[in-house]
C-alpha cells in the first residue's frame, strides 16, 4: 500500500479544518497509508523586508525537506505548478507508486514554499491560480488524494 505524506507548515487553529482532514485521511486509508506532518511556522514581522521573507522561507523549507520520508517522490504545491485533473492526479500517484516507496506533498506557510523546496521536487502542482490558506489547502489536497485513489481503484466516489 502506497504511503502518502503531506508535510505542511502551520498548525490547525480551527478544529473544523482538522476534522475535515481527518475524515478524508480515514477514507484515503482504504487505498493508501496517509500521514500529515505539521511543522511550526516562523514568526513573521509586521512589515517584513524581502530579505526577512527569504530567510523565513529558507528556515521553513529546511524543516519541510528534513521531515520528508526518505526515497519518497517529492511534490510541491505552488501557484506556478501544473494544474491537473483528478484522473491525471491518479496517474501521477500510480507513477509515484511504481518508482518510489511513497509520495510527499509539500504545503508552505503564509509566504509559500522556498525555491529550495521547489527545486527538490520532481513535480510542482497547482490546484488553482487562486491562493488558499494552508489549513484549507490541506483539506482540499486530502480530498483530491482520496478522489484520485478512488479513481485508480474503480470506486464509485468519482463521477
Amino acid at each position: 500500500m502506497q504511503k502518502i505524506t503531506v508535510l505542511s507548515v502551520g498548525n490547525d487553529k480551527e478544529s473544523y479544518f482538522a476534522e475535515a482532514v481527518n475524515e478524508y485521511k480515514k477514507r484515503l486509508s482504504r487505498f493508501a497509508q496517509p500521514e500529515l506532518v505539521l511543522l511550526r511556522d516562523e514568526p513573521i514581522p509586521e512589515n517584513p523586508s524581502e530579505k526577512e521573507k527569504e530567510e523565513i522561507l529558507k528556515k521553513e523549507g529546511r524543516r519541510l525537506l528534513d521531515a520528508a520520508p526518505a526515497g519518497a517522490v517529492k511534490i510541491a504545491l505552488c501557484v506556478e505548478g501544473k494544474e491537473v485533473s483528478s484522473e491525471e492526479l491518479a496517474a501521477l500517484l500510480e507513477d509515484c507508486a511504481a518508482s518510489a516507496p511513497g509520495a510527499a506533498f509539500f504545503i508552505g506557510g503564509s509566504l509559500g514554499l522556498s525555491e529550495e523546496v521547489k527545486a527538490a521536487c520532481r513535480y510542482r502542482l497547482s490546484f488553482s491560480r487562486l491562493t488558499f490558506p494552508h489549513r484549507l489547502m490541506r483539506v482540499i489536497l486530502f480530498e483530491a488524494l482520496y478522489r484520485a485513489k478512488s479513481i485508480s481503484a474503480g470506486a464509485k466516489y468519482h463521477k
